[in-house]
Formats: structure tokens, C-alpha cells, sequence
């Protein structure tokens, strides 16, 4: 029972790509320019094919220099190509190829599974069964918050302390330039005199020598 649900997985999972064991058409290869302007050089040449099959068809490419021969029967591409195959042709060599035929998945192009639309393109509505995600509540360190509000000016407070292998962190308070470290209100705020602002000391110019010619 188990060897028979394994062989149908594996059959399952094989990928969807056939070729076809019987080609029937062929393709013919660096074959001479001359042959895609027409004339009695294109006459003979589908005359050697027409001989195995009268109802055979022919595709120039000629930016390729191929031909594609479309048989209606497969047993005479492949007589056609055994038989024509590396002859001579208007004094070149001609080649024959099998072309075959490859089919990949569904012969139409399916559009996306539906649970993946709104991801390409979103939709005028949301898909059913959707909800908007509600926002984590922000975590609050009230421990930290502590610690900060017990900072004092001009102390040090060690926040990790070292080991043989790892230097401590420890935090200077800064003191305040005025010398009140409370923040000020906006009442007495115009009242209190302001520091002077600093001067720019521009960089003096150099002396000038006159025995220095450009």
C-alpha cells in the first residue's frame, strides 16, 4: 500500500514538460541566402521535401538562415531528415534538425491563485476574511524612568559593572551652565540675563612682501 502512495507521489511530483517522442517537423540550417528571395533556387528546395510529403509546409527565418518544415506525418520528417540530411544543396551543405514540439503546464496562461491578487495589486476592497492588525501597546521602562529622574548634576552613576573581559559604562551628569539644573519657566525666562554670545576671530590675513612676483 505504501509502495503504491509513493509511486503516485512521484509521479505528482514529476515536472509538467513533454517532448514528443516523434517529431514532425524539421528545421534546415545555414541554408543559402539566395533560397529567401524566391525563384526557381525555392522551387527546388521544397520540391525535395514535397516528394515525401505533398502536403508539407514551409517557414523562412531569414534573419536565422532557417527553414522550419512542418510534416503532416512524423514517419516522414523522419525519413525526410535521414535521407536529406549533411546532402548537397546549391553547393552548401545542408543540415536537418529535428524540431521538437515542447509543452509547459497549461497550453493558456492562468492568471495568480486568488489569495495572492491583493499582494500584486491591491484590490478596491479588501479580500474576505481580512482584519486590520491592531497596534502593540508601547512598553514603558518605569525602571528607567526612575533612574533617570534620580540623575543629579555632577555625580556618576555606573549602569554596568566591568569584568575581565568587559569595561564597565558608567554615566557623567553634566552640569548645568547656569547653575540651576531645575528648567527654567517661561515667566522669568526674559527676566534672566542671557550669555554673551562668542566672538569669531577671523583668520588675519598675511603680510604683504613686494619682492614676491607673480
Amino acid at each position: 500500500m505504501h509502495q503504491i502512495e509513493n509511486g503516485s507521489e512521484e509521479e505528482e511530483a514529476t515536472v509538467d514538460v513533454q517532448f514528443t517522442d516523434l517529431p514532425n517537423a524539421l528545421i534546415a540550417c545555414k541554408v543559402p541566402e539566395d533560397l529567401f528571395s524566391g525563384g526557381s533556387l525555392k522551387a527546388s528546395f521544397e520540391a525535395l521535401f514535397r516528394s515525401f510529403d505533398p502536403e508539407v509546409q514551409f517557414q523562412y527565418f531569414k534573419s536565422f538562415r532557417r527553414v522550419r518544415i512542418s510534416f503532416s506525418d512524423a514517419l516522414a520528417a523522419a525519413e525526410a531528415r535521414l535521407r536529406l540530411h549533411k546532402t548537397d544543396f546549391s553547393g552548401k551543405e545542408m543540415r536537418l534538425y529535428f524540431a521538437q514540439s515542447v509543452h509547459i503546464g497549461s497550453p493558456r496562461l492562468e492568471p495568480p491563485k486568488p489569495e495572492k491578487q491583493f499582494l500584486i495589486s491591491p484590490p478596491a476592497s479588501p479580500p474576505v476574511g481580512w482584519e486590520q492588525s491592531q497596534d502593540a501597546t508601547p512598553v514603558i521602562n518605569y525602571d528607567l524612568l526612575c533612574a533617570i529622574s534620580k540623575l543629579g548634576p555632577g555625580e556618576k552613576y555606573e549602569l554596568h559593572t566591568g569584568t575581565p573581559t568587559t569595561p564597565s559604562v558608567v554615566v557623567h551628569v553634566c552640569e548645568d551652565e547656569v547653575g540651576d539644573s531645575s528648567a527654567p519657566d517661561d515667566s522669568d525666562q526674559d527676566d534672566r540675563p542671557r550669555p554673551p554670545r562668542p566672538k569669531i576671530i577671523q583668520t588675519r590675513r598675511p603680510d604683504y612682501t613686494p619682492g614676491v612676483k607673480q
